[in-house]
């Protein structure tokens, strides 16, 4: 793969779906939490997003995508009033995850077409170089 510092197609293709991963797992786990509830504003839960920086090989020109960190929303919780519920404050409110689950849908089918996408320019480079040995 990689000779230390070196970017190669293989490399590059490695930490994109490393990064697509990452993403994926960052949808998943905010859908999980989707209805959660707290009681209050600052235990409930945000979600969170995988932030992406781009890498660029001096040596041979080629640039990438890796996974950068994680950040939180700042979406603020939905204040709902259910007096029965066993996590109510004092004022019989609890507070609701702010979760568009549609759009984590989205998320994740995007980051699985991209994880595909970049499996089958694995493939494709692996076949054009077992085509080129077998040419010479």
């Amino acid at each position: 793969m990689s000779d230390g510092n070196r970017m190669t197609l293989f490399s590059m293709t490695e930490r994109a779906m490393s990064a697509q991963m990452v993403r994926m797992n960052a949808a998943t786990s905010n859908l999980a939490n989707a209805g959660s509830v707290a009681s209050s504003e600052a235990e409930a839960y945000r979600p969170i997003r995988v932030r992406f920086a781009s890498e660029l090989d001096q040596a041979s020109g080629l640039s990438g995508v890796r996974s950068d960190g994680i950040i939180r929303s700042e979406t603020a919780p939905t204040k709902r009033y259910d007096p029965n519920h066993p996590l109510a404050d004092a004022e019989g409110h609890v507070w609701e995850a702010p979760v568009d689950e549609s759009a984590e849908m989205i998320e994740i089918m995007e980051s699985a077409r991209q994880y595909q996408n970049l499996v089958q320019a694995l493939t494709t480079a692996k076949q054009l170089m077992l085509e080129t040995l077998r040419s010479n």
